[in-house]
């Protein structure tokens, strides 16, 4: 499975994609088809700060 990393790391904080989706201002199923190749570093970084954002709220 692609981008294992960003999907537990959501899990584990307990945020959904749908929630990431929201953050990047692009519809939940737009995200989930992103996930299905492999994100560039980078990209990868953008979404883990929003996860440990929407964690803290």
């Amino acid at each position: 499975m692609c981008n294992k990393d960003i999907r537990e790391y959501a899990k584990n904080h307990s945020v959904k994609l749908w929630q990431i989706a929201n953050k990047l201002h692009i519809n939940d199923g737009n995200f989930s088809r992103k996930l299905r190749t492999e994100l560039p570093e980078d990209k990868k970084a953008e979404i883990f700060k929003i996860i440990d954002e929407l964690a803290a709220e």
